[in-house]
């Protein structure tokens, strides 16, 4: 194991009717800026929640933060925080709702031009307290510091993570996600399921527990996933597969562990140029990566084939084709696409994305050993 830092300064507020706890957890005396998305919070009773517990609060409202949120959007956002004196951020939202908050925070705290903390997010020195009301579990940004924004002029999508961005807290109350469409929760599995990979599928490092946390989580996931893609209104169901996402990304299983995140940076560049949803991005390059990348990751594809899929029987080649295979068949069975032909896509945009990488001089995944030509091999592998 690693030596590690651990903080996450985040208060988890979680369980029915939790959401009322909004009139106490914010001080009267803040002027708040409530963001959230294209309105279903309005459709699904959310919004009158927050509405009414905030009665007493000066509350100004920011509508239309897209998924995959915008850089162009966000903007507007920052220049009203400016305009208003706001002193409080509240994203009443899923991942994208939140991240895009992170970056308003951030923005309004940064004198230069704002799009300067994606490429460098050392410049992120300051930022404006949020918090968070959850609706959809999928990416845990709810108790991190990450964020991903996309720039429409450029087709670009980059990441921060900042310790100035945790939400101060975040109210998780799984009745809200009740109403979710299949297609969100079916992304949500996804979403988490690979978070979990991203720090767990690397090579050994004698994190025990950090191991067994890994597993138990990908263990609940595929024990749930199709039960909630069925019925979303089962509460104890919903709530472990909630908090599940939360756990995930929230700093507790990446603790003095290797960690890879090069699914996550060829899937931006797939959304950022097709427009797929973040999660079928993830689905469609992860089980390519894990063929290409099979030899480096085998010892760890073997201990997760048998402890998450009790795969045992066969040569070790044999078990890393049926593990790979397990998990793919897995995305498969939540309503999940693998294939960039499934969505009606080749590889007209492989040139531009290997091109990016080169430029950046980005050699990805747990050993660096990801090269723009391994890249493309990913890629071909995903059509």
């Amino acid at each position: 194991m690693n030596n590690f830092v651990f903080q996450n300064p985040t208060r988890l507020i979680f369980g029915k009717g939790t959401i009322a706890t909004l009139a106490t957890e914010i001080p009267t005396d803040k002027k708040i800026l409530m963001t959230y998305g294209g309105g279903s919070i309005k459709a699904n009773g959310v919004y009158d929640q927050v509405k009414d517990a905030l009665k007493n609060h000066f509350v100004v409202e920011f509508a239309g933060i897209e998924p995959n949120p915008t850089y162009e959007t966000l903007i507007k956002a920052v220049d009203i925080v400016k305009e208003q004196k706001i002193d409080f951020l509240l994203a009443v939202g899923g991942g994208s709702v939140i991240d895009g908050t992170k970056f308003i925070a951030a923005a309004v705290a940064y004198n230069g031009d704002p799009w300067d903390l994606l490429v460098d997010q050392d410049k992120i020195v300051d930022a404006l307290p949020l918090a968070s009301v959850l609706t959809l579990p999928a990416t845990g940004s709810e108790m991190n510091g990450n964020a991903v924004i996309s720039k429409k002029t450029t087709h670009e999508k980059l990441a921060f993570g900042s310790s100035k961005t945790y939400p101060v807290f975040s109210i998780l109350d799984p009745e809200v996600t009740y109403s979710l469409p299949k297609r969100q929760i079916t992304n949500g599995i996804v979403d988490t399921f690979i978070h979990v990979c991203e720090q767990y599928l690397t090579f050994p490092s004698q994190a025990m527990v950090q191991d067994r946390f890994a597993e138990g989580i990908l263990s609940t996931l595929t024990e749930l996933g199709e039960k909630i893609v069925d019925d979303s209104t089962n509460y104890n169901q919903m709530s472990n597969f909630m908090y599940s996402a939360t756990i995930a990304l929230n700093g507790f299983i990446s603790m003095g562990v290797p960690q890879d995140w090069a699914t996550h940076s060829i899937g931006h560049e797939l959304t950022a140029l097709h427009g797929l949803d973040h999660a079928v991005t993830l689905a469609i390059v992860q089980p390519s990566l894990w063929r290409v990348m099979r030899d480096e990751k085998k010892a760890k594809l073997l201990q997760y084939g048998e402890r998450v899929w009790n795969i045992t029987q066969g040569t070790e080649e044999e078990r890393v084709d049926a593990i790979i295979n397990a998990t793919e068949n897995f995305y498969r069975s939540v309503g999940m696409k693998t294939k960039l032909s499934e969505h009606g896509i080749g590889n007209e945009s492989f040139d531009t994305i290997v091109g990016r990488f080169t430029q950046r001089g980005w050699m990805l995944g747990e050993n660096r050993s990801i090269t723009p030509d391994k890249i493309r091999e990913i890629l071909n592998g995903c059509l």
